[in-house]
């Protein structure tokens, strides 16, 4: 297979670094910047284009966009009205979704939505274990994840990308990230309630936390605090039921607490694939995993798990704690 990738900011090199490590096949790229052309070239021995139609005259097989997230609407178009497969990294803009939706209705491409954490060991094994019943019905639960907004690139300026932008902050970035993988583990949400506000004196025009409180089509009770304060990086979730408690520790593992039995068991976290300027729990396992069932996709097996449908109703969660923060509302979805 041939594909093209759209930018060549940290994502885009991550997508490289995935297709080389399936050898999946030649990679080519589209990136307006001419030094993070010659770094892709020079680095992963791509070719680089900086104009888009001359990337397209190569005629590959999937697109995959790495851009920042107020670009992947006008990418995403593109593959589907060339009818070319296409996956687009992590959404955090609703605009023109349905427009994409319907440019795909049709025809026989696969569209891939990021869903990430869909694929990271610790929430496969959550899922299993919540599936099995294995603490009985979850009733309520707190989750919480953060990280200090500077740390996310140490090898840029946070304020010179897209991150420190109010549309696609990163913060309001993270909220539906977490959404994507906990919807699939404990379903629909029903109704909002949010509070969001800038707290620190990080130099952007961006709210820095969001509090969620959620009601679930299943009756369950959540509470979800995203922030990019945090000095020390956090994944922190704790389900509760009355046979029980689930715990996971992003970079230590899952502990599941039996009541019947008065024992906590433990599923440590391998050590898996990290990369050299980010943080060490940051593992490149989920997103090769990403890249694999996208491909897999493509040549006819197991269908992609997460659809434009699913994405767009994700970020109408967000959507909806914003405007229960805005106008002081609670929200029903």
């Amino acid at each position: 297979m041939k594909f093209l990738i759209i930018g060549l900011g940290s994502m885009g090199k991550r997508r490289i670094r995935n297709l080389q490590f399936l050898r999946a096949g030649e990679i080519v790229a589209f990136e307006p910047r001419e030094d993070r052309r010659k770094e892709g070239e020079e680095k992963y021995g791509i070719r680089a284009f900086g104009d888009i139609q001359e990337a397209l005259s190569e005629k590959p097989d999937a697109i995959i966009v790495s851009t920042p997230p107020d670009r992947h609407h006008e990418y995403a178009m593109l593959a589907a009205n060339s009818s070319k497969h296409f996956f687009v990294e992590a959404s955090v803009i609703s605009q023109g979704m349905e427009e994409i939706i319907n440019a795909c209705n049709g025809k026989n491409i696969v569209a891939a939505p990021s869903c990430t954490m869909r694929f990271h060991p610790a929430v496969r094994k959550i899922k299993e274990l919540v599936d099995s019943g294995i603490i009985g019905k979850i009733l309520t639960f707190t989750y919480h994840s953060g990280m200090y907004l500077p740390d996310w690139h140490p090898w840029e300026d946070y304020r010179t990308f897209y991150v420190s932008k109010r549309k696609t902050g990163a913060c309001r970035e993270i909220v539906p990230y977490e959404l994507t993988w906990m919807v699939s583990v404990l379903g629909r949400v029903k109704e909002i309630s949010g509070m969001r506000d800038k707290l620190t004196k990080l130099d952007t025009n961006i709210d820095d936390a969001y509090q969620i409180l959620m009601k679930f089509e299943n009756g369950m009770l959540g509470h979800m605090l995203v922030d990019v304060i945090s000095r020390v990086p956090y994944r922190y979730l704790k389900l509760l039921s009355e046979e029980g408690v689930l715990t996971w520790e992003w970079g230590s593992g899952i502990r599941v607490y039996k009541a019947r039995d008065k024992a906590w068991e433990e599923y440590l976290e391998e050590p898996g694939i990290s990369v050299e300027g980010y943080d060490q729990k940051i593992k490149e396992e989920p997103y090769i995993e990403e890249m694999r069932r996208f491909i897999e996709a493509i040549k006819g097996g197991t269908p992609y798990p997460y659809t434009l449908e699913d994405d767009l109703a994700v970020l109408r969660v967000l959507e909806s704690a914003e405007k229960s923060s805005d106008e002081g509302v609670h929200v029903r979805l």
